[in-house]
């Protein structure tokens, strides 16, 4: 049986000391190995990264995957899933990558139902690039592209990912490991476009655990089948106001999924293959 160090590689480990990426990938990692046992096949899971420190999760977890562009994570996923529906396919994107550059792939992938798990980094800078503010930074946040603080306050993603249509929206923390590692195996099991906004530190332009864990509680007694109390839980917190941060799942549905909808791809993997080998010899 496959160890779970078999899933970590052996590339040197760049990001910075307390970092809440490592947390992700050590979820990540035993979310991943519980599929395996369950018997999802290592090969048939595809990850698929963007632009950002997010990104080196492709070199750090021994699965197939894909780096892409800045803000184009999400229609490579769609892409793949679409050419090949057997695979598991997961996005890991940075709140920039995902909320700015990206926003228009992610509103559309939660309006098609794409059946993708998107699992957001959103540590509410760029940290790669030193600093600079994004969609979910506070209002009057300093850093480099803004040193008398920012005037726009942020937007909610998890309201709009109701507004959206998504099946499967939920919102994590690096500061809570097992409910992250949950929420994390329960979207790559749901059938249909899944959504995990994750808050995490930048150990080095945004530090605010301290804040997630004074004001973070885990949900509970909550219905994620009630579409109304889902909208009233997401707005409790505006990811701007001092206000208590709900972590868990907020709401699930299923309804159609977006790849069913077109009848070529049920055609029997053999098969489909022998259409992408003559595909390519016509290219040859």
């Amino acid at each position: 049986m496959m160890s779970q160090q078999t899933l970590i590689t052996d590339a040197r480990n760049t990001w910075c000391p307390g970092c809440g990426n490592f947390t992700i990938q050590f979820a990540l990692r035993n979310a991943i190995q519980k599929l395996v046992e369950e018997g999802v096949p290592l090969e048939n899971i595809v990850l698929v990264t963007g632009i950002g420190c997010h990104a080196k999760m492709a070199d750090y977890l021994n699965i197939n995957s894909f780096y892409s562009i800045h803000g184009r994570t999400i229609p490579v996923a769609t892409g793949i899933k679409l050419a090949n529906p057997d695979l598991t396919v997961l996005c890991c994107a940075g709140d920039g990558d995902a909320y700015a550059e990206g926003l228009d792939h992610l509103i559309f992938a939660a309006k098609r139902n794409s059946d993708i798990t998107v699992i957001v980094h959103n540590n509410r800078v760029y940290g790669l690039t030193t600093g600079q503010y994004t969609p979910t930074s506070p209002l009057g946040f300093r850093g480099r592209s803004t040193p008398g603080g920012t005037v726009e306050a942020p937007f909610n993603p998890l309201s709009l990912m109701l507004t959206s249509g998504a099946g499967f929206i939920a919102r994590g923390t690096t500061r809570r490991m097992k409910g992250l590692e949950d929420l994390i195996s329960r979207g790559l099991r749901h059938r249909g476009f899944a959504f995990i906004d994750v808050l995490q530190i930048c150990a080095s332009y945004f530090n605010v655990s301290e804040l997630y864990d004074r004001q973070g509680y885990d949900l509970s007694g909550h219905d994620p089948a009630d579409f109304e109390a889902a909208c009233r839980k997401v707005e409790e917190w505006d990811y701007n106001r001092d206000a208590p941060i709900a972590f868990g799942l907020f709401y699930r549905q299923e309804k159609q999924v977006f790849e069913d909808q077109f009848p070529h791809l049920s055609v029997a993997p053999a098969e489909r293959e022998k259409a992408i080998e003559k595909i390519l010899d016509t290219k040859r």
